[in-house]
């Protein structure tokens, strides 16, 4: 397949790009971004089936122009991770980005003939609903309260009455608490993963002392990139909605000490009487996502618990994370 990513140069788009280009598809990343050094190197030798479009999401000509040049599937991945005080300064432009954007994307999608669309939304849209269940299924009522949330939400509804207005397959994935290889913070991202914090402090050789445990159903990106090129790939998939995330719940403190194992000098745990953290671990809790669909139809488990996924971003990190 030739797979577009809308807003590829953010950390989950890269680490869905990296998992088609190592199954053999080609990929164009678009995005007002640049490809970042880490994975301008990690994709090196994928040069001849990686190309990179520079473009805003909400310029429909441009979107047009990058769907029409031909493509068997889209990922629309665009969206700011809004925290409270840009919802607050700059709401049109969350709005814009995370919902407005869709529309034109889809309807030239249509007219094009893609196969495919996968929309990347996110657990934020369960809202306060989150907070009264200990497991989330996709049939559960949404009662999201962030314009994030509210906007990640309305996309999966919009995609949803399109997709039967026009019978196009649109599916909506709605991720866990993502972390892992090419995240970093700023941009359109106000509160970076924990586990991403950890990392820059140890690129930092500063102690990454953490505010609270961090409990929740952390799911790698490598196992998000698996689950999303499995829904490209699949023939016909049963639902327009999946969850992905991880069976088991660890903390950002156990993965952050499974972290500096090997690394000598490094700290990574709470921060104790009197010491300043420096991780803010942003991480509210919420009931865990289930992901019984998903094994149930296609038999997709996340591989990776917290030791494991500290142990191959250890790798990652080394070869490609430090900067």
């Amino acid at each position: 397949m030739h797979v577009l990513i809308f807003g590829g140069a953010g950390f989950v788009g890269l680490n869905v790009a990296q998992g088609l280009l190592e199954r053999g598809h080609a990929v164009t990343i678009f995005d007002a971004a640049p490809l970042p050094n880490a994975a301008q190197r990690a994709f090196a030798d994928h040069g001849d089936r990686l190309h990179v479009i520079t473009g805003d999401v909400t310029d429909e000509r441009a979107v047009a122009s990058a769907i029409a040049g031909g493509c068997d599937a889209v990922v629309m991945g665009a969206a700011i991770t809004a925290g409270p005080e840009r919802d607050a300064a700059d709401p049109e432009r969350i709005l814009a980005v995370n919902l407005l954007a869709q529309v034109p994307i889809l309807q030239t999608t249509r007219s094009s003939g893609v196969r495919r669309v996968i929309n990347l939304s996110s657990a934020a849209s369960y809202g306060a609903s989150g907070q009264r269940f200990a497991v989330l299924e996709e049939t559960m009522p949404c009662e999201p309260v962030s314009l994030y949330a509210i906007t990640k939400f309305a996309s999966e509804r919009v995609a949803s009455r399109l997709s039967d207005l026009w019978q196009t397959a649109v599916i909506s994935v709605r991720l866990s608490a993502v972390f892992g290889p090419f995240a970093r913070g700023g941009g359109v991202r106000d509160t970076p993963s924990p586990q991403a914090l950890i990392a820059a402090c140890c690129a930092r050789n500063e102690a990454a002392l953490l505010d609270e445990p961090g409990e929740k159903d952390w799911v790698y990106a490598v196992d998000v990139a698996d689950a999303v090129c499995l829904l490209l790939e699949a023939d016909k998939p049963q639902h327009r909605l999946y969850n992905i995330s991880n069976e088991a719940t660890f903390t950002a403190e156990a993965w952050g000490r499974s972290f500096a194992q090997g690394r000598p000098g490094f700290v990574g745990r709470l921060a104790t009487q009197g010491e300043t953290p420096s991780v803010p671990v942003f991480a509210p809790s919420r009931g865990r996502l289930s992901t019984t669909r998903l094994a149930d139809e296609f038999g997709w488990r996340a591989r990776f618990d917290c030791v494991g996924s500290a142990e191959h971003f250890g790798r990652w990190f080394d070869q490609y994370g430090r900067g």
